[in-house]
């Protein structure tokens, strides 16, 4: 049998217009430029500059239906609405909290040659026949960014006879590679491996005592080197710890990357420009929106005078109708696209000088023990807005400090109990053990026991994994890895 019945349901859902307005609100400063510039190009109602606006009504949602399809003819249309003889003067459409001086220009970058590509040229200085060229060029193809050849050579064989018709053997691409590739600029190119790179390195420099210990160790100790068995080393090839120094410092001065120094590389130049910026003035915090995310629009004048010849003409055609509603449509949306512009702005200042705020006493000082544990919510409940709006500002923002360019997200921490029972930020316990490990000797490096015992006598009672967790994201190795002749 067919049953009905009445359920109800509880529903949120966005509008278009507030997924637009939340995506506008995570773009970062150069992201929201081009994000800019293409709606100026679609919508030529928008217009730049520091020309004067007119006022028009924005209550015009009575004109759509339920689908968002016109409802209303062209003679319905209250072209006054979008008309008006007031004009908004320029002291109210202006911000005049920031100097010419203060514009950001636009950086030109020179074109070079990429990593790749130099290596290719270098090609040209060798004497190479038709098989051994391709095979140089596919083993140059093969290099990563860092100069590494990371594929084995029974695969590159296979790859020359599949992909560039060139049937080979491992003999001779090792050979190719030895003679050719590995004498390539810079220096330690085309390695297979760290230790191959650094004997490359080495044997590239003028011979001496000093340097032939250090290939002799890397070749038939480099387990041992790595893993810093100084004792080991010196018993094995029968050196003093002077020798021994010397033969690591040889070897700390090459360079394990040899493809991220090439100043051509193909990697784009990131240029981080900070959404606000943070000064001390008298004293006190200064904090200012990137003028670059407080463009000046406007609508179009020659819109305007459209929807003021439509509304003086005596006669209306259908072209002349068709014309006012495409008008209506990027009118309505270009007025949207300065409103949510609009909210942006405030929406980021709220966020950024609340948290400016909390952490009042680091932007002060710099001092990154003077972080107080703060989270998403934290913040959300002070401005009353979502934690997903927060975490839109925070996760692709950057803030301009006395102390350097910072991602926002970096001042959010979680809190521990220090041994007073105050919460405490895991910045600054993290800050403490960089300091502890900094000041350590060297040569009896502090293992991660030692190092929460240390930081239970300051105060800060943390598990011996919880230090090698916090070790581990500062990105400092193990005590036996930092240990120094």
């Amino acid at each position: 049998m067919l049953k009905q019945s009445l359920q109800y349901r509880l529903l949120q859902k966005l509008s278009p217009q507030q997924i637009q307005l939340m995506k506008l609100i995570q773009l970062p400063t150069q992201a929201f430029e081009e994000r800019l510039k293409q709606e100026i190009e679609e919508n030529p109602a928008l217009d730049t500059g520091k020309e004067e606006s007119d006022e028009y009504d924005d209550d015009l949602s009575n004109e759509f239906d339920d689908t968002g399809n016109e409802k209303i003819d062209a003679e319905d249309i209250n072209i006054d609405e979008y008309l008006s003889d007031d004009e908004v003067p320029n002291y109210k459409t202006q911000a005049n909290n920031y100097s010419a001086d203060d514009e950001e220009k636009n950086v030109p970058y020179a074109a070079g040659t990429t990593f790749h590509q130099s290596l290719k040229n270098q090609l040209n200085t060798f004497r190479l026949d038709d098989e051994e060229r391709a095979i140089a060029e596919f083993l140059v193809g093969s290099i990563d960014d860092s100069g590494y050849i990371r594929r084995e050579i029974i695969d590159l064989v296979d790859d020359l006879a599949f992909t560039a018709n060139v049937f080979t053997t491992e003999e001779k691409v090792i050979s190719t590679l030895k003679r050719v590739v590995h004498n390539l600029d810079p220096v330690g190119v085309g390695a297979r491996d760290l230790k191959e790179c650094l004997i490359i390195q080495l044997k590239g420099k003028d011979v001496t005592k000093i340097r032939s210990l250090s290939i002799e160790i890397l070749e038939t100790a480099f387990d041992h080197f790595v893993k810093k068995h100084y004792k080991k080393l010196q018993e094995k090839f029968n050196i003093s710890e002077e020798e021994l120094k010397e033969v690591n410092k040889e070897i700390s001065r090459l360079n394990p990357k040899p493809g991220s120094s090439y100043a051509g590389n193909n990697k784009i130049a990131e240029q981080i420009v900070p959404d606000f910026s943070i000064k001390i003035i008298d004293g006190e915090l200064d904090l200012t929106l990137n003028s670059r995310n407080a463009p000046e629009l406007h609508i179009s004048r020659e819109y305007n005078n459209m929807l003021k010849g439509y509304k003086e003409a005596t006669t209306k055609s259908k072209s002349q109708k068709d014309a006012v509603f495409f008008i209506k449509q990027k009118l309505d949306s270009a007025k949207w696209f300065i409103d949510a512009i609009k909210q942006r702005q405030q929406t980021l200042m709220v966020t950024m000088n609340t948290i400016m705020q909390y952490q009042h006493d680091y932007f002060l000082t710099g001092d990154e023990r003077k972080l107080k544990p703060m989270i998403l919510k934290d913040i959300a409940d002070k401005i009353n807005m979502d934690v997903s709006t927060v975490s839109r500002v925070a996760s692709s923002k950057f803030v301009s400090t006395p102390y350097g360019t910072k991602l926002i997200k970096e001042f959010f921490s979680e809190s521990m109990k220090n041994d007073q029972g105050e919460d405490v930020s895991t910045r600054e316990i993290k800050k403490i053990l960089e300091t502890v490990i900094s000041e350590e000797n060297k040569k009896k490096p502090l293992t991660d026991e030692k190092l929460a015992a240390i930081l239970k006598e300051k105060g800060y009672p943390i598990a011996r994994r919880t230090v090698a967790k916090y070790r581990e994201q500062l990105d400092l190795s193990v005590a036996r890895l930092r240990k120094e002749i």
